[in-house]
């Protein structure tokens, strides 16, 4: 008790410094869960009738959460062990680029999200058997999500992802014991290392024959979770792994820049091709480098020299941010950067990987930083 009034006073005295410090961390916390909370209510995925013009998207969930942890878990103990299961996702034939269209009361299909069916995988084999009976092919999307999200948030997103990108690719999406919950980021920073041991697990088995691929993106503080994965598996010689990685997308991620260039220099040579997506208005994460030290984070760098390798292209989208969800989501939520960046990604499917570089550093509105 003794030292931690020590704290806070000196000779008796409230010590200003220390006792600001405080108050400011108290009320950064305060406004960062107002701001969240006033950008939307909480939904919860459900269950509707299919509708013969939807588009369905299945997304296949491996998650530490239990099956039934759709909302957050703000205080909760983390569980142990991956629970493995499929969402048929119905996207509306109305749906419009860039948007979630969440219901107002109870899903209709002719206008919003909605799940049309589940399947339980009894462990990680059953799940791999029905992706590729789905999707034949041997490479798979795997999103790793941000903090302060739902199980339910997260799926969704995914399906919106897959309709508005049309990967043709099996979507993966990965769940961490987020707390899903504004005032969780310090439990949420905990949990990425809580879960880096299982997502490496999970890309071990989604490469496991000959010629599987995985491509990774993370979003947020998933970006966090994606470095450490990669990172974990290169200090346990799993070059195989790294081999197998086709692509890596950090998608405004909350990572220390300096931390960011530690991991990178242990993983080594990076895969290829690996990509941050930046927005310098990006809220969420002015008001993250408050918390963690008035520090700006990876995902509103303004500067080249913050990321020094040669082998990491950065793309700015600040000129295309919209103002929804923070400017936090932009690449995939503003209908312009989802344009850009389809005609990216089909340019390069036809003249490799090389060429996104240089196809990003010609576009008028979407900006690389080039080291």
């Amino acid at each position: 008790m003794g030292h931690a009034m020590g704290l806070a006073t000196r000779r008796g005295r409230w010590d200003a410094a220390a006792g600001n410090r405080l108050i400011r961390a108290t009320l950064c916390l305060c406004a960062l869960h107002l701001t969240l909370s006033a950008c939307s209510e909480r939904m919860t995925a459900a269950r509707a009738a299919p509708h013969p013009d939807a588009q369905i998207q299945p997304i296949y969930v491996a998650t530490e959460r239990e099956l039934d942890q759709t909302g957050p878990i703000f205080g909760l103990k983390r569980p142990s062990g991956m629970k493995y299961f499929r969402t048929d996702i119905s996207v509306p034939p109305s749906h419009q680029i860039g948007v979630i269209e969440w219901p107002e009361g109870r899903p209709d299909t002719a206008s919003n999200f909605a799940v049309t069916g589940t399947q339980v995988f009894d462990g990680p084999g059953q799940m791999l058997g029905d992706i590729r009976r789905t999707k034949p092919g041997r490479e798979t999307l795997v999103f790793i999500h941000g903090y302060n999200n739902t199980l339910s948030e997260s799926m969704y997103r995914l399906a919106q992802i897959q309709t508005d990108f049309a990967t043709g690719m099996p979507a993966v999406l990965f769940s961490w014991p987020s707390a899903g919950d504004p005032r969780g980021y310090i439990y949420d920073r905990d949990s990425v290392l809580f879960a880096r041991d299982d997502l490496v697990t999970l890309l071990d088995r989604l490469t496991a024959r000959p010629g599987d691929k995985v491509f990774l993106l993370g979003h947020s503080m998933g970006s966090h979770l994606t470095m450490e994965a990669l990172r974990q598996a290169r200090l346990s010689g799993n070059t195989r792994l790294l081999s197998r990685v086709s692509g890596v997308t950090l998608m405004s991620p909350d990572i220390d820049p300096d931390l960011f260039d530690r991991q990178a220099e242990v993983i080594g040579t990076l895969p290829q091709p690996f990509l941050i997506f930046i927005s310098k208005q990006d809220r969420a994460l002015s008001l993250s480098g408050f918390i963690t030290g008035r520090k700006p984070r990876l995902g509103v760098i303004d500067e080249a020299e913050k990321v020094t390798r040669p082998d990491v292209t950065v793309i700015d989208f600040t000129e295309l941010a919209d103002g929804n969800s923070l400017n936090h989501f932009v690449p995939v939520t503003s209908p312009a950067a989802i344009r850009v960046l389809n005609g990216i990604i089909s340019q390069a499917g036809r003249e490799g990987t090389g060429f996104l570089r240089d196809m990003a550093l010609k576009l008028p509105t979407a900006r690389a930083v080039q080291p």
